[in-house]
């Protein structure tokens, strides 16, 4: 079920007014599973025996880390929580990769293998909730996490229908304790919700659904376009991955929050970052902070000399292009962000930048919009590799860039898109301090005013909404 549908719209208040009907934090457990399955089988039912094996193995598995005395029966069973899971993730997202590379592999020889590739259907949201139930997993093992012993908690905190899908990727020390404590209705709460949910798809609707427009118009012809153009539509892509995917995560953290619960923040501002660094520590934070705790720390992190930081550093940003898809543009463009990253770890200035830019400001300096320009343009290059439907495609694209052509006036004049995205970096730049940028704008404005700020947003949120388009991670 898409946040962006009018089944979403018809789903979510309806689950909001039973659930605040009932009293009983297990009842209500039991209701967010029921709402969760339901909310994930309308897309493709049977893939519900998926998440619930899933969640059956880790679950059994949590009681019995808990149990076991014996160290080498502990890891016994933490590798076989590892073993399910990526088996799993495996199997449906990279079976067909991994055997295309291989056939591909022996034609280098002179040998042709005849070997029939599988039509498998990825299930939606699996790369999310597989590192999510990984995590209790690990969490457990390393005794930083008690395991639960109540099944329904446990399996409303591995499908909660808000992040289900697309994350933010949830910590069980975070997230499933929250299943066990009595949840009250709290307005102020509920409001800061729908205020976020507004933005979310102020941000999927109005911004990324129609850059989607242009930008898949100028990818999929690249080839007739000048280097204007073609520059205009990887910014234009840009954008639409951020409004998509940050727009996701601020539906699902406001609807969590109409239910009581608290999600992580999975976005701060990232197009405002002045260092590739900066940038990671605010893109897909859920992520990132994953790989560095569950990968990246157990490597050696940075406690080695230079060689291991090194090789630590390509391995994460490797990995984190092969979680996003099967293919090697995403591996290149991991690659191509390990290579950006770098410089600031050899020069020890990876730790930089950790405050918002112009803190306290209105107005950034100009060493800031430097890096914040240079840090944007490095960005664009990347996700070139990343929009690319092949590594062929993503050269051909760059090396029309390089041309005098670049510096003509573009074919394509998507003015309106345009217009709505500097409407959009105003509001972002000017909320910039807080969680989301609708968090403290405007709440210090008279009423009236603020309600038609609102007013004005939800209203273009429904004039752009007849250009809808599926939310690009679900494919991850």
């Amino acid at each position: 079920m898409l946040f962006n549908s009018i089944d979403f719209a018809l789903f979510l208040p309806t689950v909001f007014a039973l659930y605040w009907s009932i009293k009983n934090v297990r009842i209500q457990n039991g209701l967010i599973v029921l709402a969760s399955y339901f909310f994930y089988g309308w897309w493709d039912w049977r893939f519900l025996s998926l998440i619930l094996f899933s969640s059956l193995v880790d679950y059994s598995i949590g009681i019995q880390l808990k149990e076991e005395a014996s160290e080498w029966k502990r890891k016994l069973y933490l590798w076989l929580s590892i073993g399910v899971n990526l088996g799993f993730l495996g199997f449906f997202k990279y079976y067909n990769f991994f055997l295309d590379n291989f056939v591909t592999a022996f034609s280098f020889f002179g040998k042709t293998l005849a070997v029939d590739r599988l039509d498998i259907i990825l299930p939606v949201g699996i790369s999310f909730y597989t590192f999510q139930t990984l995590s209790y997993s690990i969490d457990v093992y390393k005794r930083k996490l008690e395991p639960t012993k109540d099944f329904i908690a446990f399996t409303a905190f591995v499908s909660f229908f808000p992040q289900l899908v697309a994350g933010p990727i949830e910590r069980a020390t975070k997230l499933l304790p929250q299943f066990y404590q009595p949840r009250q209705f709290e307005y102020d709460k509920a409001v800061d919700g729908l205020r976020q949910i507004l933005w979310g798809f102020f941000k999927k609707v109005v911004i990324a659904d129609s850059c989607a427009v242009t930008a898949n118009l100028i990818f999929n012809n690249s080839g007739d376009y000048s280097g204007s153009t073609l520059a205009l539509g990887a910014i234009l892509f840009t954008f639409q991955i951020y409004g998509d995917f940050s727009g996701y995560s601020d539906i699902a953290i406001g609807t969590a929050r109409l239910f009581g619960f608290d999600l992580m923040k999975n976005f701060a501002f990232p197009y405002f970052s002045r260092d590739i660094a900066e940038f990671w520590r605010r893109w897909h934070i859920s992520l990132s902070t994953w790989f560095r705790d569950y990968l990246y720390i157990p490597l050696g992190g940075s406690r080695g000399g230079t060689a291991m930081k090194v090789r630590n550093t390509f391995i994460i940003f490797l990995v984190s292009g092969f979680w996003h898809g099967a293919n090697w543009t995403y591996i290149v463009w991991g690659l191509l962000n390990a290579i950006y990253f770098l410089p600031l770890l050899l020069t020890n200035n990876n730790r930089n930048n950790l405050e918002m830019v112009a803190q306290g400001r209105w107005l950034p300096s100009a060493k800031e919009v430097l890096g914040m320009l240079t840090t944007f343009a490095l960005t664009v290059l990347a996700w070139i590799f990343f929009r690319a439907s092949s590594i062929e495609h993503a050269f051909s694209y760059i090396a029309g860039l390089c041309s005098v052509s670049l510096l003509t006036i573009p074919e394509v004049k998507p003015i309106t898109t345009i217009v709505m995205v500097l409407i959009f970096l105003v509001i972002e730049w000017g909320g910039r301090e807080g969680a989301y940028a609708l968090e403290k704008l405007g709440l210090k404005w008279q009423r009236p005013l603020r309600l038609l700020f609102y007013y004005v947003l939800g209203l273009t949120v429904l004039l752009f909404s007849g250009q809808r388009q599926e939310f690009i991670y679900f494919q991850f």
